[in-house]
C-alpha cells in the first residue's frame, strides 16, 4: 500500500503543533523528518528539540533522514527520540554496515539514502539489512527543486534487484514530488512519497485534505491499470 508522507520541514515551524493536527486529519501518518548539519548541505535543519515533541505526539510514523556528514555522532544524537526509522546517507560513510548495526542496536529501523547522481547499485549490498531505502529525486538540502527525471531508470533496477529478495525494504522517494511525478514513480513502484512544497506545503489554493487526496487519487488510477494489465 503506498502512502504520503509529509516533509514536517516544509511545514509552518511557528505552528507545528497545528500542523501537526491538519495533517492527521488529513490522513497523513507518515512524517520525513529532515536533520541537516549545514555540511553534507548548505542548509540547517532540525534540531532534537523541535523534533522530539512531534515524534512524541505518537500519531505517526517518524523517519529522521540524516543529510549530516559523521552520521554515527547524529545517530547517537537522535536515537533517544526513538523514531520509527533512522536513515543515513551511503555517500556520508565508509562503513553502512556499521552503521546499520547501531540503529538496529538502538531498537529501530534502518534505512539508507542515495543521491541521484549515486550508482544505485553501490546499495544493493546492503538492501537484505536495511527496512528503508530513500532514492533522492533531487539533490537534498532544499525544497522546490527540478526533479531528476534519470531516477526513474534507478528506481527500475533497484525493484529488479528487489525481486530476488525474501524480504524487501520500504522504497522512499523524496523530491518535488507532486501528482505528475508520484504517477510516473508508481509506475515503476515506490512506497513512501515524500511531499513538501511542490505538493503540500505551498500557497495554492486547498486545504492539505484536498491537496493529499489528490496525490492518492494519481497513485489509485494507476494500481488500476496495474490491476487490469
Amino acid at each position: 500500500m503506498e502512502k504520503i508522507a509529509a516533509s514536517i520541514m516544509c511545514g509552518d515551524q511557528l505552528a507545528l503543533g497545528q500542523e501537526l493536527e491538519d495533517l492527521c486529519e488529513a490522513g497523513i501518518d507518515w512524517l520525513h523528518c529532515d536533520v541537516m548539519d549545514g555540511v553534507y548541505v548548505n542548509n540547517l535543519a532540525m534540531a532534537p528539540y523541535v523534533l522530539e515533541p512531534v515524534i512524541g505526539t505518537g500519531k505517526f510514523t517518524t523517519d529522521i533522514h540524516l543529510a549530516c556528514v559523521d552520521p554515527e555522532k547524529y545517530i547517537e544524537m537522535f536515537a533517544p527520540l526513538a523514531p520509527d526509522y533512522l536513515t543515513f546517507h551511503l555517500e556520508a560513510t565508509k562503513a553502512p554496515d556499521e552503521l546499520v548495526k547501531k540503529i538496529h542496536d538502538h531498537g529501530l529501523k534502518a534505512g539508507i539514502a542515495i543521491n541521484p547522481e549515486t550508482p544505485i547499485e553501490s546499495l544493493f549490498p546492503y538492501l537484505a539489512s536495511i527496512e528503508l531505502v530513500l532514492v533522492m529525486t533531487v539533490n537534498p538540502g532544499f525544497a522546490g527543486q527540478k526533479f531528476q527525471w534519470s531516477v526513474l531508470d534507478k528506481l527500475e533496477c533497484l525493484n529488479r534487484q528487489l525481486e530476488a529478495q525474501k524480504t524487501r525494504p520500504l522504497i522512499e522517494v523524496d523530491g518535488n514530488i507532486n501528482s505528475k511525478t508520484a504517477a510516473a514513480i508508481s509506475k515503476i513502484g515506490a512506497t513512501i512519497y515524500v511531499v513538501g512544497t511542490s505538493a503540500l506545503f505551498n500557497t495554492k489554493p486547498g486545504t492539505y485534505t484536498e491537496k493529499v487526496e489528490s496525490l492518492k487519487r494519481s497513485l489509485v488510477s494507476i494500481e488500476e491499470d496495474r490491476n487490469l494489465s
